[in-house]
């Protein structure tokens, strides 16, 4: 049963008042958030059964046609479903371990700890394109400071990007190098693992390694998991780096499938269809962060518990 404060019938006359001069202290939040979100998501919905092209005053309504296509008529929905999987799988593992790593190390007692702090944050900040642009120059064939160190010794150049098989592992390597930004959030949970612990754990006989694996990770796995689901969520949508570095190429071979949905959208203004493409992923997203979130009991743990 409601209680009275969600009875507006019942409410006294200030209770109304206080309640009008909230709605007017939101009112911008929420014309902002019905406009901007909620209304968006309710139109693409709308659009994933129509065949929209944006050029077009109306849309034409085709049922379920869409998602027909994207299951059984797309091409490329294949390879761009496998590009995006190897990316998910290899990549998000990648920079997690990275990351943590990194925090365990600038957890040390290190000199000049501060500055390596900012410097492995860095990357975290600069802005995509200009970071895109820098790694261009680092991966070319022909002029990329690898390949140029390579060629002074006499071995051959490295097609980073140009490779089907390594242009994949290239770009898991970019995001492993801008993990910063879950670098200091392992940081912040690190230092808050009670050193009591380690000391048991020292007087028990337990060695660096025992301590690392036996204390520190698993007063972690809670941050582990968060870290884990965004950084799975973003990989989904991986689009930036790929674009501007190799715009789906060699052979489609880096064309993830948010660079595909933008292709149907603004390039061949199919939009009914990308929106179809939207919330199959919205719903690929919520399926295995389900999964994610179920299996975190079995190894996550929480402060507190027993």
């Amino acid at each position: 049963m409601l209680s009275n404060s969600f009875r507006p019938w019942q409410w006294t006359m200030r209770e109304r008042r206080d309640f009008a001069r909230g709605l007017i202290f939101i009112l911008p939040w929420l014309v902002g958030f019905l406009l901007f979100l909620a209304y968006p998501i309710a139109a693409s919905l709308y659009y994933s059964f129509t065949d929209y092209d944006v050029l077009s005053r109306s849309a034409h309504l085709v049922g379920l046609d869409n998602y027909r296509r994207l299951l059984f008529g797309d091409e490329y929905i294949g390879k761009v479903l496998y590009n995006t999987i190897y990316y998910v799988i290899f990549g998000v593992p990648a920079g997690l371990v990275t990351a943590f790593l990194l925090a365990v190390l600038l957890n040390a007692d290190l000199r000049m700890r501060s500055l390596f702090r900012t410097l492995f944050y860095v990357p975290a900040v600069v802005p995509a394109v200009a970071t895109t642009m820098v790694w261009l120059w680092i991966f070319n064939v022909q002029y990329g400071v690898i390949n140029a160190f390579l060629a002074s010794l006499g071995f051959r150049a490295i097609p980073f990007l140009s490779s089907q098989e390594l242009v994949k592992p290239s770009l898991i390597l970019i995001h492993c190098w801008a993990s910063g930004a879950t670098m200091v959030i392992f940081l912040a949970a690190l230092q808050d693992v009670p050193r009591s612990l380690y000391d048991a754990a020292t007087v028990d006989g337990a060695n660096a390694w025992h301590r690392f694996w036996h204390v520190t990770v698993p007063m972690c796995t809670s941050v582990i998991l968060f870290s884990l689901l965004t950084g799975m969520i973003g990989a989904f949508q991986y689009f930036t780096f790929a674009w501007i570095l190799t715009n789906g190429g060699p052979n489609r071979a880096s064309e993830f499938y948010a660079m595909h949905l933008y292709r149907q959208a603004f390039i061949y203004l199919r939009m009914g269809y990308a929106s179809a493409m939207a919330w199959a992923l919205f719903l690929i997203v919520v399926v295995v962060t389900i999964i994610l979130y179920r299996s975190s009991a079995r190894w996550v743990y929480y402060g507190g518990e027993g």
